[in-house]
């Protein structure tokens, strides 16, 4: 009896430690967890065939992820590992949510759509096409109001408005754009483009873009530190993550990284930046107030992004 509720105080005390970061690993079919304040793996969780996008409730409690494999969203408790599969079309990649958790998005590439769930009740809200082709990304604004969706064939970032559930508009970027990020207070997006090696500032009130700041090859993940002041940009052939002040619009640092980084996180401090890095099976560690490179942890194979809480 001891040994059991031993065992159970402790289930609690990782439960409610925070923050982890949690990384798909889209070949191993696992989500690592890394314990942000030691920088190991602590945990592996089985998450389908082909976990890519990923996002996590506001209280820790779920993950949601895209299985390729399956085409679904699978609902993932983190306490125990529990899972939940919801059908989707095929090729779901990118999943985003709500800041309040009410909503969570996922891009389904070969049906060019996003669809809505509700994660009150589980339920399918709408499945909205959009005019990219390809959808990877769907994210939502900060203060709710918008979705914007990146394609991999496409020159633009869809607009969704989420209170009436449609595509409204379209905001002219350069070629494949990846990575989005948002300002805290939603009055600017950020977005990568692939294939112009480029980050987009665009204006939220007038859904155009404002300025274009040179990144590096390849250049596809976008995070934004929580104080507003600094845009991160993977770099996937460089190998890279630059810095981007965004008071200037001018990059202020590159990292080297590891081999073709993608999708990346920030703490909920801003002072740790987690990157996945697809070709080496690993995710690099940057200090975000020295702007340097703290370590490589080791996880499964084919990493796609990161979210942590």
């Amino acid at each position: 009896m001891k040994t059991s509720l031993m065992l159970l105080l402790a289930l609690a005390n990782y439960v409610h430690a925070a923050p982890f970061a949690y990384v798909p690993n889209e070949k191993s079919g696992t989500v690592s967890v890394i314990d942000t304040a030691t920088d190991t793996v602590v945990r592996e969780i089985a998450a389908g065939k082909r976990p890519r996008g990923i996002a996590i409730d506001p209280s820790g409690q779920r993950l949601y992820l895209s299985d390729a494999a399956s085409g679904a969203l699978l609902t993932v408790a983190t306490s125990d590992g529990a899972t939940r599969s919801m059908p989707l079309g095929k090729s779901p990649e990118g999943v985003g949510i709500s800041a309040d958790g009410r909503y969570v998005a996922v891009a389904v590439e070969e049906s060019n759509s996003v669809t809505l769930f509700d994660t009150h009740t589980g339920a399918q809200l709408a499945d909205i096409r959009v005019e990219g082709e390809n959808p990877e990304h769907a994210v939502f604004s900060p203060d709710g109001r918008y979705l914007l969706v990146s394609a991999e064939n496409a020159r633009q970032v869809d607009v969704i408005d989420v209170s009436l559930r449609r595509q409204t508009g379209a905001i002219a970027v350069g070629a494949r754009p990846r990575g989005i990020g948002f300002a805290p207070d939603s009055s600017r997006a950020y977005v990568a483009c692939e294939l112009v090696n480029a980050v987009y500032v665009v204006d939220l009130a007038t859904q155009r873009a404002l300025a274009t700041i040179p990144a590096g090859k390849n250049a596809n993940g976008i995070a934004v530190h929580p104080s507003g002041k600094q845009v991160y940009v993977s770099n996937g052939t460089d190998g890279s993550v630059m810095v981007i002040d965004t008071a200037s619009n001018s990059v202020s640092a590159t990292i080297a990284v590891g081999k073709r980084p993608w999708n990346m996180a920030l703490t909920p401090d801003g002072a740790k930046l987690y990157v996945a890095n697809g070709r080496s099976n690993s995710v690099s560690v940057i200090d975000t107030a020295s702007a340097r490179k703290l370590a490589d942890i080791e996880v499964g194979e084919l990493p796609w992004g990161v979210v942590i809480r």
